[in-house]
């Protein structure tokens, strides 16, 4: 797959959030998106995920030379932010249960199993989200966002909430991924700059 953005633009009124931005980034690599705060890291990511329009400019998903139709990018793309919710009355079982009922699938219980062990929250997935902390709670987006096997990772400020611990999970979860499928890195950390094999600076 390759992924496409071309003089991708946005407007809020008077004020310019982003101003032909351009990059392609293909499977498997990965690209850093940075810039100050308020630059407009996480309307770029918005943009890349079909959550909100450019004013101007495009992004295209490829297969070949084939554009993927918007339903099939959706089903393509794993995000993680922190603006992203879970149903924190419901179980990490009942969340991606949920999640993969309203992509068609069936829970497949040992490849969770196999994701909760990876973010080290394998004997918690019957608590309610309720009792996680902010940190858990990070590390179990990791889960949603992987467990479809999307060809695009999308991670708007990778680290938030997580200690040292957590972080070296998500790093080590980043440098796996992305040897395997596109991975796009929303982050102004500098210990996370150099995770990509590229960069895009959005700040106007």
């Amino acid at each position: 797959m390759r992924l496409v953005a071309e003089n991708v633009s946005k407007r809020f009124r008077h004020r310019i959030v982003l101003r032909n931005i351009n990059f392609e980034a293909s499977s498997p690599s990965s690209l850093v998106i940075t810039g100050a705060n308020g630059s407009g890291k996480t309307t770029l990511v918005r943009i890349i995920c079909g959550l909100m329009s450019p004013s101007q400019g495009k992004v295209s998903f490829l297969e070949g030379e084939r554009t993927l139709t918007p339903e099939e990018i959706q089903a393509q793309i794993g995000l993680v932010g922190p603006y992203l919710q879970l149903y924190r009355d419901l179980s990490a079982w009942e969340n991606l249960n949920f999640l993969a009922a309203a992509r068609g699938k069936k829970l497949d219980r040992q490849r969770l199993i196999d994701l909760l062990t990876m973010v080290g929250l394998k004997g918690r997935e019957a608590d309610p989200l309720k009792a996680y902390s902010s940190g858990m709670l990070q590390r179990i987006k990791y889960v949603a966002a992987l467990y479809h096997n999307p060809e695009l990772l999308i991670l708007d400020e990778p680290t938030s909430n997580l200690d040292d611990k957590g972080k070296q999970i998500v790093y080590k979860i980043i440098e796996e991924q992305k040897r395997q499928r596109i991975v796009i890195i929303a982050t102004n950390e500098s210990d996370e700059l150099n995770l990509g094999d590229a960069r895009v600076d959005v700040t106007c």
